[in-house]
């Protein structure tokens, strides 16, 4: 991506963490009502199937983290403070920022901008803890995407997705939910769960996620002058790796399409390229029908 002269969001934060920062034991998603938000089941499938973590310690967890153990107050990030992949990561934030705008705008709307938030490890978000396994989420609760950056090195070598436009796919699909919250979908989508099956509840949050990859393509294709050759099939070789089925099977297991929460990797991939071909948030309704 030609990234070089986009300029980075100053919708940044940066949180610190005190010597021995705190991990695993004793902390846990806290989520309100308990209830899984919308990016979190994704986040609990890698942590049980990747990394080979019992999601029951990130949903069940009540200790929170030792005293010895908090995470520092977030700070703004500046340039002079930014590591060069989160300086990255703010660049295509930033991009995202003017590119929603504007679509907000031929609609006569005001487009209001996440935060994105990157911590070390461990870090506190307006949902619970943030831990690195989680991977990147949104929370709704405050607005902010969270990531902890090391995530894209395990994009890269556990996932099999290299390059900077799967980096920036995985940005742009946590702005796609922020706009879901945005617009009223998520809060529809979650009382219709609370009245649903498992399995129609898996539907509505499937139909979540492949919304949220289709206005990923959006982003992109309103930035054209963003990408460079081959940027595509990167976006599209990251939709794949992290598929419902191909998760599945990298834990060795049998996909069950019932148990699907983010759609599979033929799903992601188709809606992504919707976004991409028309570049038109109209054409992403993937609740019809």
């Amino acid at each position: 991506m030609r990234l070089d002269d986009e300029q980075e969001s100053s919708n940044i934060e940066v949180q610190g963490r005190s010597r021995g920062g705190f991990g695993m034991p004793g902390g846990g998603l806290r989520l309100g009502g308990g209830k899984l938000g919308c990016g979190t089941i994704v986040i609990l499938l890698i942590a049980m199937f990747v990394f080979k973590i019992d999601p029951t310690q990130l949903i069940e967890g009540t200790g929170g983290p030792a005293p010895s153990e908090q995470t520092a107050p977030a700070t703004p990030g500046t340039a002079a403070t930014l590591t060069d992949i989160q300086s990255t990561a703010a660049k295509v934030l930033g991009s995202t920022e003017r590119r929603w705008t504007d679509i907000f705008a031929k609609h006569g709307k005001r487009y209001p901008a996440p935060t994105m938030v990157f911590y070390d490890q461990a870090g506190m978000s307006g949902c619970g803890a943030a831990q690195s396994a989680m991977g990147p989420f949104y929370c709704p609760a405050d607005k902010k995407i969270y990531i902890d950056t090391t995530f894209f090195q395990e994009l890269e070598q556990k996932f099999n997705a290299p390059g900077d436009f799967p980096l920036a796919y995985v940005i742009a699909h946590e702005v796609g939910h922020h706009i879901q919250t945005i617009d009223g979908t998520a809060d529809q989508v979650r009382q219709a769960q609370s009245r649903a099956s498992r399995a129609e509840g898996n539907q509505l949050q499937v139909a979540m996620e492949l919304q949220a990859d289709c206005y990923a393509g959006v982003w992109a294709a309103n930035d054209v002058n963003l990408l460079e050759p081959g940027d595509i099939e990167e976006g599209l070789g990251a939709a794949q790796a992290i598929g419902d089925d191909t998760l599945q099977k990298a834990a060795g297991q049998r996909p069950v399409p019932e148990s699907f929460t983010h759609g599979s990797a033929q799903q992601r991939m188709a809606w992504l390229k919707r976004g991409l071909d028309g570049g038109d948030p109209a054409k992403c309704d993937t609740f019809a029908g």
